[in-house]
């Protein structure tokens, strides 16, 4: 197979300022500006909402519209229906925990960066193979955590990861140190106490000690 051109992915073409990505599950979407507005505030502009609520596409919207500070992106794409649907919602990136090749097709005609997911090496090859250099690792912790990634750093070179998926604090830095990760998503920051009570605050603080593990993870 001919390999295609390479195609741009959120942590390359956005310019990721943070190493972590805010993975959100919003239930209400009057929730998304001010937790958009809490993250900004705490250095995290990269936002994912997964579509796995009913909201989720008006909370998309509505951060599109009243925070362009934000980069809001949609998760849990998983079929062309929801990759088009994001795109016309104003998502700006768009993030699918796996990859069939309907579904990368339709990736790439909205035109938006995109990162497919991967858990598997023949998965990384194929999406090599198709121009893809950039993934989401996921289920980060369960398909082998760090570990497993500092093990395909030296034969998939041009693979880079987003690993997602049960990354705790105390885990991200090991992520952030190989040299094939580029950044990690996670949730810990928006724990459901803080969202249920729209505790904004303290989600500025959370987002502002996950925005500082870079610059505290480990030599690889």
């Amino acid at each position: 197979m001919t390999a295609a051109a390479p195609v741009p992915a959120p942590a390359s073409v956005l310019g990721l300022a943070a190493p972590v990505l805010p993975v959100a599950v919003l239930d209400d979407a009057s929730d998304a500006v001010p937790l958009a507005r809490a993250l900004v505030a705490g250095g995290l502009p990269a936002i994912e909402v997964t579509l796995r609520t009913d909201a989720a596409l008006d909370a998309i919207r509505a951060v599109a519209a009243e925070v362009p500070e934000a980069v809001v992106g949609a998760g849990t794409v998983l079929s062309p229906v929801l990759a088009d649907a994001a795109a016309r919602a104003g998502a700006r990136f768009l993030v699918s925990p796996g990859w069939t090749d309907p579904l990368l097709a339709a990736l790439r005609e909205t035109g938006l960066p995109f990162l497919p997911g991967v858990s598997t090496v023949s998965e990384v090859m194929a999406l090599l193979e198709r121009g893809v250099s950039e993934m989401k690792f996921f289920p980060a912790q369960a398909a082998g955590g760090a570990p497993y990634l500092r093990s395909l750093a030296s034969p998939l070179p041009g693979a880079r990861f987003c690993p997602t998926g049960g990354i705790a604090p105390e885990t991200a830095p090991a992520y952030l140190a190989l040299p094939n990760v580029t950044c990690v998503g996670g949730s810990w920051m928006l724990p459901p106490a803080a969202l249920a009570h729209r505790d904004w605050p303290r989600v500025t603080e959370l987002a502002r000690r996950a925005a500082e593990l870079g610059r505290a993870a480990p030599a690889a």
